[in-house]
């Protein structure tokens, strides 16, 4: 299954930090990108960039210039589109079919008042829970129920660094790259 993450209205002073987490729990929890319509800010893609170059993968973030036709072109190639909202029917009333019903998703996490040209856009609003919440917690439930917990078993190419699960303190390794610093 493929995934991509459309992050709506950025604002660049307010968001930096929330947009750069969408990204690392989109690459972390098996998106393959993300999409940023808002203001542009070269630090949340250095930063998710970063996080590639040391723990491996290939997660794209890239800036978009018209979220409406975005969206329309994404639905024309047949990707399903996805608003997580907490207006939306609730994901475990969707999740089978949407597991079933097309293996390439786009879903929408908004930053800002979403207007309801996205709720109309979408093939799917859905909840995740119905009371006010962070965009950052809707998309790794969302992905983790998708992916169906793979996260905990995803080896990311070209990795410079792994984590070593342990029970008690952290335990990393440095991977066979000379280069990495």
């Amino acid at each position: 299954m493929n995934v991509e993450i459309l992050r709506l209205f950025h604002r660049a002073e307010r968001d930096k930090r929330v947009t750069t987490h969408c990204g690392l729990v989109g690459r972390a929890f098996g998106a393959s990108g993300m999409y940023i319509y808002g203001d542009k800010d070269e630090k949340v893609v250095s930063s998710i960039q970063k996080v590639n170059k040391a723990w491996g993968g290939k997660f794209f973030v890239k800036y978009i210039d018209n979220w409406k036709t975005f969206i329309k072109e994404a639905k024309n190639e047949g990707k399903t589109i996805i608003n997580l909202t907490m207006y939306g029917i609730p994901l475990p009333n969707v999740l089978e079919k949407l597991k079933t019903e097309n293996n390439n998703l786009l879903v929408i996490i908004g930053s800002e008042k979403v207007p309801i040209d996205v709720y109309m856009l979408s093939d799917y609003n859905i909840s995740i829970g119905n009371q006010p919440h962070s965009e950052v917690a809707a998309l790794a439930v969302f992905l983790d129920r998708i992916f169906n917990g793979l996260e905990f078993y995803k080896e990311f190419e070209d990795a410079k660094l792994k984590i070593v699960p342990q029970e008690k303190g952290k335990k990393i390794i440095q991977l066979n790259n000379k280069d990495f610093k």
